[in-house]
């Protein structure tokens, strides 16, 4: 079942007090309201967002934590998302048809949920159940030769017509035809911006018969014209919502590389299709190919990798980890906060890593660095990349 924003939906002028179960119980319209207010507040990435919702139970008490613990790690100006601005973004996706879909609750796209950089919520129109289905993501360079363009086309269809969905970035180019390809067999659009922003402007028509036949999707908010920083943060959905990545034509340094670093951090396989070496647009497939990925002639190749993979999942995992000791219960530690610090720099460490260094010079427990990350990164002196690194700042 999805959750919609219907038009019976009650705005509230207060939070309901008591915590609402997030991931084992359908949440009421004042937990919904919840979550997107605690996705939209400043420096509520999806790792913390995670956090937050697990310690303390709700989105509802979250948010009435968050100042606080901002408070305690040096922010004593920090504010949650406007209620107002919440009720105009829900005003606008009643306004578009567009249903909101919130991580750990049924009708989330339960691969997507499955990475540690899962949006807290989506906005999505059309028909998101069909991401229950076998899907692969196609991606490519927007500036497509003739031969690409060929190949993706004839992939997607042959795909779609074997039962596969198709998602990929509605950007001009490869994805533009694999979709277009894939309409009627079903596909999913991943958008930069808000869904009611399409970009590039020549694909709007494509996108409306995609939000009519298929499923559009994004986590950013209505009336949001992308900028250069949302796409990759959207390439990641376009390889989580599906089981594998097929890339056809991508420079060395592209944004569909980037679609397949992320897809390789996910656990999803990497196909490619080969390029003559002298064209710098192929350069990125064959440097795949040199590196293991997985050789694409025609779907049948696919279809073979993707027989060879888990059943996809029906419905999106529930949580049933037992909630960590709360936040106040952590006491400040700047020593520790000064290590972390120290160890960080532009280039991303993984939180693993973190506490493998932390713990040679003395016993440091995954839950006290996890909490101080979270504190760190709401005060905006340390931020996390995608893949889960984090930076200094």
């Amino acid at each position: 079942m999805n959750y919609a924003i219907p038009d019976t939906f009650d705005l509230p002028d207060s939070m309901a007090e008591a915590p609402i179960p997030l991931f084992d119980a359908p949440p009421s319209q004042d937990e919904l309201f919840s979550r997107l207010r605690l996705s939209r507040s400043r420096r509520v990435g999806p790792a913390t967002f995670r956090r937050l919702i697990v310690e303390h139970g709700s989105a509802q008490a979250a948010l009435g934590a968050l100042p606080d613990i901002a408070r305690a790690a040096g922010d004593a100006d920090y504010t949650v998302a406007d209620e107002a601005t919440i009720r105009r973004e829900i005003r606008a996706a009643r306004k578009h048809g567009a249903r909101l879909l919130t991580l750990g609750a049924p009708g989330y796209p339960a691969r997507l949920a499955e990475i540690t950089s899962a949006p807290p919520v989506l906005w999505a129109q059309g028909n998101p159940s069909i991401l229950t289905r076998p899907t692969v993501a196609i991606v490519g360079t927007r500036n497509a030769s003739s031969l690409a363009l060929r190949m993706a086309r004839a992939l997607s269809r042959d795909l779609s017509e074997a039962g596969v969905v198709v998602a990929s970035g509605l950007a001009r180019g490869v994805d533009a035809v694999a979709h277009d390809a894939a309409l009627s067999g079903g596909t999913v659009a991943v958008h930069a911006g808000g869904l009611d922003c399409v970009y590039p402007a020549e694909n709007i028509e494509l996108a409306a018969k995609i939000a009519e036949q298929g499923c559009a999707l994004s986590e950013r908010p209505f009336g949001l014209s992308p900028q250069a920083r949302d796409f990759p943060r959207r390439n990641r959905i376009v390889s989580g919502v599906a089981q594998l990545v097929i890339v056809i034509e991508a420079a060395a340094k592209s944004g569909s590389m980037i679609t397949a670093r992320d897809a390789l951090d996910q656990g999803r396989d990497v196909l490619a299709v080969p390029g003559h070496p002298f064209d710098g647009r192929a350069s990125g497939c064959n440097i795949l190919l040199r590196d293991g990925a997985t050789l694409v002639r025609g779907a049948d190749d696919v279809l073979e990798v993707l027989a060879s993979l888990a059943p996809a999942p029906e419905s999106s995992p529930e949580c049933v980890a037992q909630p960590p000791e709360p936040v106040s219960a952590i006491p400040e530690d700047p020593v520790l906060r000064d290590r972390i610090l120290s160890l960080l720099s532009p280039v991303p460490v993984p939180e693993d890593q973190l506490l493998r260094d932390l713990s040679q010079t003395g016993t440091v427990a995954a839950r006290h660095l996890a909490t101080h990350l979270s504190e760190m990164e709401l005060t905006g002196v340390i931020a996390r990349r995608a893949g889960g690194g984090f930076v200094r700042l």
